[in-house]
């Protein structure tokens, strides 16, 4: 299944939305170095999370990285200056290529203006930040002497597609499906998208299965105690402006 738009209009300019984009894409073009792989992996060494630096809290040595490796005591680190607890947050803004870069944000555009709507700004940036940060303390607690980078905005990503599940089930996402374009509720994509999470689990793959699943969840569980009042606060977002002489319009 391919999203292609959500049949779900918002009322407000999803500034925030567009600038996590934004955000995403500069950080790609401007700053990884992704025409070179021996670079890339260099530069996601040193600025990336890694489960074993964050259950360690020190950065790797060489013979950790080589022998793929975690120990205690990193004796003579690659990269000594490096905040292992800032890269958790660094790694939100990192991609593996295009294609990670542009499905990531694809999603991010259709499932967030309308989360953004609904939190506000503010809330949604908060939202987004903190299960962006669950997603990846979620696989590092599944994957402990893992010290393989950990890049991508999908933890976050996950966690906003969580809210809009809680927030519009009923609403309909436009998708392809088998080279088919059809309508389905979010509910159901957005449950066989989480399911399919699982079929990658212990295979060989280069997808953070559990950072999607934690993510998600972490969305869920913040929204749902919030669900009247973001309901209430779209439906005033959505509500018909006056207009005529008397309203100065």
């Amino acid at each position: 299944m391919f999203p292609i738009r959500d049949i779900n209009p918002t009322r407000i300019f999803p500034l925030l939305t567009l600038a996590l984009i934004a955000a995403n894409v500069a950080v790609f073009f401007a700053l990884q170095p992704f025409t070179d792989e021996a670079e890339s992996e260099e530069f996601f060494y040193e600025y990336a999370a890694i489960a074993c630096e964050l259950q360690t809290g020190d950065p790797l040595d060489l013979s950790e990285i080589q022998e793929a490796r975690c120990e205690e005591d990193s004796s003579s680190p690659v990269f000594p200056d490096k905040n292992v607890y800032v890269a958790g947050l660094v790694s939100m803004f990192l991609h593996g290529g295009i294609a990670h870069l542009g499905f990531n944000m694809w999603s991010l555009w259709i499932f967030g203006n309308n989360v953004e709507e609904a939190f506000g700004r503010v809330g949604y940036l908060a939202m987004y930040l903190l299960t962006g940060v669950v997603a990846t303390l979620g696989f590092v607690a599944l994957n402990l002497d893992s010290t393989v980078p950990l890049v991508g905005a999908s933890g976050a990503i996950a966690g906003v597609m969580g809210a809009y599940l809680v927030l519009f089930p009923t609403h309909r996402i436009m998708t392809i499906v088998f080279f088919y374009l059809t309508a389905v509720p979010a509910a159901f994509f957005l449950a066989i998208w989480f399911l399919l999470q699982f079929s990658v689990a212990g295979a060989e793959t280069n997808v953070a299965w559990e950072a999607h699943v934690f993510g998600f969840l972490a969305g869920v569980a913040i929204t749902l105690p919030l669900r009247p009042l973001l309901l209430r606060r779209t439906a005033e977002a959505q509500r018909p402006v006056a207009t005529g002489p008397f309203f100065g319009r």
